[in-house]
């Protein structure tokens, strides 16, 4: 291993720097607190709208696809930033397909809990 930790020592910084990405979109990415919040309001919603486990863990999990995308989206777009500010075309495919799948990760969460609600 490049870094020299091993077991519990590296469970514990690969929390800990989790959690300061975390705290970094949260500070700096309108997008990731925007969907935080839905995630926040909808989460308690899911076991009102879900009728068994499963359907719950489906709605949740549709929640949790949103924020693992836009945070993936987000590390994308971070790292085509750090290259340089100059334009080009396989930076912008980059970001623009980051963002599709932003996209389609929102649009999913409506089609799961209709589906689940109204069959």
């Amino acid at each position: 291993m490049a870094d020299g930790l091993h077991g519990l020592t590296r469970l514990g910084r690969a929390t800990r720097v989790s959690y300061v990405g975390l705290a970094w979109a949260l500070r700096n990415e309108e997008a990731f607190r925007i969907e935080a919040v839905l995630f926040v309001v909808l989460f308690p919603l899911a076991f009102w709208w879900g009728e068994t486990g499963l359907e719950r863990a489906v709605c949740i999990l549709s929640l949790l696809v949103v924020i693992i995308t836009e945070l993936l989206n987000t590390g994308i777009e971070a790292a085509i930033d750090r290259i340089g500010s100059e334009r080009h075309p396989l930076s912008a495919v980059a970001k623009d397909v980051g963002s599709a799948a932003v996209h389609i990760s929102l649009l999913q969460v409506p089609l799961i809990w209709g589906l689940i609600r109204f069959s």
